[in-house]
């Protein structure tokens, strides 16, 4: 994935068609959606459960620092170089991946581990062939993914229409600047946050760090209604950071917990971010849609209703995952063939 990534950011310089440069952008599309599942399946195989949830937010903290430098660099030498300079910075930073993970020994790994497995020796903890039948075959799981759509169904188009709204009130040239600090400073803001979600989310629990992620999510829509303060709508914006910082981190982790002992994390990790995008790709086109009938507060309201929305479904029907206990394949492990949460 990642020598795709590369190739795909060194080939840009040289083609100018734009079927070709659509090719390029959508293996790099493809590839990059590799990278989450992948590394959280390695995190997982390397350290373990009982480790992972501190390592995960270690390594969305790094994530998240990682994207606020690229795009401080890439800023920067563009305005010295122009934009050229920025496709050959991003086939850098992609090689420079590929050499970090060859420094992870394959001994390291422990492939049961990585798919969700902890009881390797046992028949029970196959693993099924479709992504879909174990979505569905554990209705926490199924929930989840409906809450990972709704959240990005609201997440998704608030920066976009931001920037509209920016390059509306402030012009072009100054609406570019300010899109600009806006990612920088949210990511900044995102690597605290999911540190502190991986130090605290075995202390605190996932539900509530992941009710505090919907609950900003929500009010980040409701204030950009109340000015259109070009320095107040990117002050905002920097709360984008603590919601997509929570989630980020708690992701993986929930998914683990739903499918501890199951063998079924990747594919698990699959199925709920094709619920995520789903909810993604939808977002812009509702926000839009909005806009030209109503207005951009319509829009930032309504996406804060859908946060709103999300909270009161995760906070009646989704369960605490921290020591959730899955069913295994054709076993109920509860009541009325319902998965238990573990007493200790």
């Amino acid at each position: 994935a990642a020598l795709a990534v590369t190739l795909s950011c060194l080939a840009l310089p040289f083609i100018s068609n734009f079927y070709a440069v659509a090719a390029t952008q959508s293996l790099a599309g493809i590839a990059g959606a590799i990278f989450p599942p992948a590394l959280a399946a390695i995190t997982l195989g390397v350290v373990g459960p009982k480790l992972f949830s501190k390592r995960i937010g270690r390594n969305e903290g790094f994530n998240h620092a990682g994207n606020a430098v690229s795009a401080a660099l890439a800023g920067g030498l563009a305005y010295l170089f122009g934009p050229i300079v920025v496709f050959w910075l991003m086939g850098v930073l992609a090689a420079l991946s590929i050499g970090a993970m060859l420094m992870v020994p394959s001994e390291a790994i422990d492939n049961d581990l990585a798919r969700g497995l902890d009881c390797a020796e046992d028949a029970s903890c196959e693993e099924q062939p479709s992504g879909l039948t174990v979505l569905l075959q554990n209705k926490y799981l199924m929930l989840f993914a409906l809450l990972a759509a709704i959240f990005h169904l609201s997440n998704a188009a608030m920066l976009t229409s931001v920037g509209q709204l920016l390059t509306h009130l402030s012009g072009k040239d100054n609406a570019t600047s300010l899109i600009a600090i806006c990612i920088v400073a949210a990511q900044c803001v995102m690597v605290p946050v999911a540190m502190f979600v991986g130090h605290k989310a075995d202390a605190i629990g996932r539900k509530p760090i992941f009710l505090a992620a919907f609950g900003v999510l929500a009010l980040r829509g409701v204030l950009y209604t109340v000015s259109n303060n070009p320095f107040y709508l990117v002050a905002v914006q920097l709360l984008d950071g603590i919601g997509a910082g929570v989630y980020g981190a708690l992701f993986p982790i929930v998914v683990a917990d739903l499918t501890r002992g199951t063998g079924r994390f990747n594919v698990s990790q699959g199925a709920v971010a094709t619920a995520q995008g789903l909810g993604a790709s939808l977002s812009a086109t509702l926000a839009g849609l909005i806009i030209v009938a109503a207005g951009y507060s319509a829009a930032f309201l309504t996406l804060a209703a859908i946060a709103g929305l999300g909270f009161a479904l995760y906070l009646l029907a989704m369960p605490e995952t921290r020591g959730f206990e899955p069913a295994q394949a054709g076993t109920p492990s509860g009541p009325a063939g319902r998965p238990a949460l573990a007493t200790a």
